[in-house]
């Protein structure tokens, strides 16, 4: 479950900023506009730092993995319901609202999923040739 909460988070890594980006390109001008969308840069960012500590069975750096997952909880949150809360507001981007709302929820439980798997690094046992 580790390895699934480390690999997401490089998935998210890219992926978010990029998808987020296409999404609100055309409000990049509008600097009203950049909160709205920064926070996928600061989730890459963090989703990013947590995955590398992690690499190479770095499972005693998994606080950061854990913590960069619970504050895309804590955004993923906010952000799927205000989208299921407003279904009737047209969306930014190209999608419709409901599309979007469908597409956060998913984003939302992996990241749930990836909380938990976060939470549980493997145990590092000893092998039994390293007893000599």
């Amino acid at each position: 479950m580790f390895e699934f909460s480390r690999r997401l988070a490089w998935v998210y890594a890219l992926a978010l900023p990029v998808v987020e980006t296409a999404r609100r390109w055309h409000q990049l001008g509008d600097p009203s506009t950049w909160p709205v969308w920064l926070d996928d840069f600061l989730l890459a960012a963090l989703l990013f730092a947590g995955a590398r500590l992690t690499s190479e069975s770095r499972y005693q750096n998994a606080k950061y993995l854990a913590a960069a997952w619970g504050v895309t909880c804590g955004m993923a949150y906010g952000s799927f319901f205000n989208s299921f809360l407003n279904l009737d507001v047209p969306d930014p981007g190209p999608l419709s609202t409901t599309a979007v709302a469908l597409i956060k929820s998913v984003g939302f439980a992996l990241a749930i999923l990836a909380l938990i798997g976060s939470l549980k690094p493997p145990v590092k046992t000893l092998d039994s040739t390293d007893d000599a």
